[in-house]
């Protein structure tokens, strides 16, 4: 079992899982606010983690594609999770203990694909 590994890589998931459509990396990096070297490399973790794949034919546009499909469910669970309790989120993202945010990103498992 793994972890999500940072709140970006949460917030990565969560936007290709709501708009399931091709995502460009500029657009990843924009939307998340930062550049496009660090969501490409969440998006290259999505992708080793079975959540999101690389477009074919397009290796700069990403889509959520969680395998196997329990792994959707529990993220469904977690989309779910962080639409309801957004302000207490919020609050644990922007907590000045990094260990807190951790805490929060740790309680949300996935294993490997393959």
């Amino acid at each position: 079992m793994n972890t999500v590994p940072s709140i970006p890589h949460l917030e990565a998931m969560l936007l290709l899982r709501d708009r399931r459509q091709p995502w460009p990396v500029a657009k990843v990096a924009e939307r998340l606010y930062t550049t496009e070297q660090k969501a490409r490399k969440l998006l290259s973790d999505l992708v080793r983690k079975g959540i999101a794949r690389a477009r074919e034919g397009d290796p700069d546009a990403f889509e959520y594609a969680p395998t196997p499909a329990q792994l959707g469910a529990v993220i469904d669970g977690l989309a779910r999770a962080y639409a309801t309790h957004l302000v207490e989120i919020t609050h644990l993202i922007h907590a000045k203990s990094a260990n807190r945010a951790q805490r929060f990103a740790d309680a949300f498992k996935w294993r490997e694909a393959g």
